[in-house]
């Protein structure tokens, strides 16, 4: 499917249209900014992944049987036991997990970190083009405003009663 886009003259835009396209292009931002919040959660949950893997078992020196806190959230840990350190369960998203070697493991998650940052990247982008164009139809805005204005208030000095 083809679009055409067109440029738009903002300064030909009635008021109302102009506090549309300002409200639109503020839900716009917010929408992603949010993602960019989530984006950058799921980032660090894989960097701690990463690091548990490093530490606790690929630098830690467990053995099986060892006694170690698993994080079930990231303040929130539960005693428990070390099954394999052969192994280790890995999320792969939406409730699925599988089993790898510590460094296949560590490799996954290296590979989510980096993916989740050029996204990141990206979205920074596209936040940064919608702000600037929410700052133009303010600029705009704010001049209609002041135009319809003073535009009014000379007709009322003009003397444009009759009495």
């Amino acid at each position: 499917m083809v679009q055409c886009l067109s440029a738009v003259n903002l300064s030909t835009l009635p008021v109302p249209q102009l506090t549309s396209v300002k409200n639109q292009l503020t839900q716009d931002l917010q929408h992603l900014t949010n993602s960019f919040t989530q984006l950058r959660a799921a980032q660090a949950k894989f960097r701690d992944c990463i690091n548990s893997i490093r530490d606790g078992i690929e630098k830690g020196g467990k053995k099986e049987g060892s006694q170690i806190l698993v994080p079930l959230t990231p303040s929130l840990y539960v005693p428990g036991k070390l099954a394999s350190t052969e192994t280790v369960l890995v999320d792969i998203g939406t409730g699925f997990y599988v089993e790898k070697a510590p460094p296949a493991a560590r490799s996954f998650y290296t590979s989510k970190v980096e993916e989740l940052g050029k996204n990141l990247k990206d979205l920074e982008a596209i936040v940064q083009g919608k702000q600037g164009n929410l700052n133009v139809v303010e600029d705009v805005l704010r001049q209609k405003m002041i135009s319809e204005s003073t535009s009014t208030s000379g007709d009322a000095k003009g003397g444009g009663g009759e009495g």
